[in-house]
Order: C-alpha cells, then structure tokens, then sequence
C-alpha cells in the first residue's frame, strides 16, 4: 500500500511524539545485529539523523522516497550507505539498520490504542520504510563498486613498477599476465618516468610473465615503440627458452629491437652501448 499524505503525515507525529523510544529502542535492536562493530554513540548519532530525516520527510507530506520533500532523508540514505561500505559492513547488515525500523513500529503502535487506521499504517509505513532498504543497498552497491575500481587501479600501479637501475637507465620489471589496461599503465608510468629522469634507455624485463602470445607481444610492441618516440632505446629482457619458441611459432618479429635472456644480460649490453662497462675494464686492468 502507498504512503498517503495523511498517512506520511501520522508516521511523522508518532515518531515526533515517541522520539526518546523509537531512538533508543531503534538502536537497540541495530546494535544487536551489528555485535558490537560500531560503538552506542556512533550508533545512536546515525538513528537520530534517520530519525530525524523521516520526520522532516512526513511533514512535508512526503508519499514517496523520490520526492522532493524526501531529499535530506535520501542524502542521509546515501551516507550511511557510503560510511557502512567504506568500514566493511556487507549490504545485508547495512539494510538490516533500515528495516529494524518495522520491529520498533510494530511494538510501539501495539502498545497504542487502535483508532481503525493502525494496521493500514503500518502497511503504509512499511512500505516506506522497504523503499528505503532498497536505496540504501542500490548506494551501498555503487560504493563498493567504485571503491572496487580504485583498489584495481592502485593495484595496477603497484604490479607495474619502473625503477632506476642505474644513470640513465631504467627498468619495467612484469610479472603475470599483461592485458590491455595494464599494458596503458606500464606505457604511461615508462613513458613519464622516461620524462622524470632523462633516461635513454629502458629495459623492459618479462622474466615474470608466464606466457607470451600474440597479444601480449604487440602490448610490449606498442610501448617500445612509444619509448622511441620519446627518444629512448628499449631492450627486452627476460627471454626464456620456451617463450623464444613460442614466439617463433607464432611468427612475432621483434625487428631491430634488442632481446636478452636476463636483466642481468640487457643491464651489460646497455652499460656497454654507453661505454660504462669499457671504462670499468680499464680501470680494473690499470689498477691490476
């Protein structure tokens, strides 16, 4: 049954004229399904501004969650919503705290004389207060979701670190599998690094990534080439005797781009393009 202004009108009195128990008993009741995971003063503070955000609601003669009239109630909705899924409750004990209102309702109209209009009411009321369960789920939902999305994202970051292995070069060491989105974020994080330090040269390690198929060998391709467009020379690392085969057998050419089967490997061939391991030699040879 729909709320009717009249009827939004009652709910907003009786919880006026009842505040102190519906307050108290409303917070009883959500405490005990929460176990002690927020204290009583947080607790309570939450139930007053629900409390209060119906209130508001059925005075303006509000006979559904959507309309004007009810938009400090939605907002104080969306924000326990927001504060319950950022402190890991699940969506059931979040909608929970919604629906314990009924519980209260249901003992505080049985313990008030019955003027014909009560069970009609309470049909009403409860119709509301089901409304507002669903909201507050749909804004639970949708802050999971992004809060999901961010901890992909700084996972992503993570997974794809770029270091300095020494001045003037550095190196994007993979491990797992490389798809498109980490693909973009290795691209970007190389390229500005790239920027960041002036390097020359970039060292792009596979050693831990299982498996290299024709996908993930045009994902590497794509990010050396966007290094040369920033001026620096890439070397592929990290070549293993059974990636070398399968890159064989799926005809992938990596044209002029330099491969070897270690970092270690790819780290002496650059220091000797820069004439680094040369110098070393011969001071070693001076000093001997």
């Amino acid at each position: 049954m729909a709320l009717s202004t009249e009827a939004s009108g009652r709910l907003a009195s009786l919880l006026t004229e009842h505040a102190e128990l519906v307050t108290r008993r409303w917070t009883e009741v959500v405490a005990a399904s929460l176990r002690g995971r927020l204290s009583q003063a947080e607790l309570r503070s939450q139930v007053q501004d629900l409390h209060r955000g119906i209130v508001v609601a059925g005075e303006g003669g509000a006979i559904d969650l959507e309309s004007e009239q009810a938009a400090e109630l939605r907002a104080v909705l969306a924000e326990l919503s927001r504060g319950r899924a950022r402190q890991g409750f699940t969506a059931t004990e979040t909608a929970v705290s919604i629906y314990a209102l009924k519980d209260v309702l249901l003992e505080l109209m049985e313990s008030l004389p019955d003027d014909g209009t009560q069970l009609r009411d309470f049909v009403s009321f409860s119709s509301l207060i089901d409304k507002m369960g669903l909201f507050t789920f749909e804004s639970y939902v949708r802050t999971r979701e992004s809060l999901i999305a961010d901890q992909a994202e700084q996972l992503l970051e993570l997974s794809t670190p770029v270091v300095k292995l020494w001045e003037g070069v550095v190196a994007v060491p993979l491990v797992g599998t490389l798809d498109s989105a980490r693909a973009q974020v290795v691209m970007e994080r190389l390229l500005q690094t790239l920027v960041d330090t002036s390097s020359p040269y970039a060292i792009i390690d596979i050693t831990g990534v299982p498996a290299v198929d024709t996908q993930v060998a045009q994902h590497i391709l794509k990010t050396v080439v966007a290094a040369r467009l920033m001026g620096a020379d890439c070397i592929i690392s990290g070549i293993r005797p059974q990636i070398a085969q399968t890159i064989v057998a799926l005809g992938i050419e990596f044209g002029d781009i330099a491969t070897k089967a270690s970092l270690a490997d790819a780290l002496r061939h650059v220091l000797r393009l820069t004439g680094v391991e040369n110098a070393a030699n011969r001071r070693v040879r001076r000093e001997s």
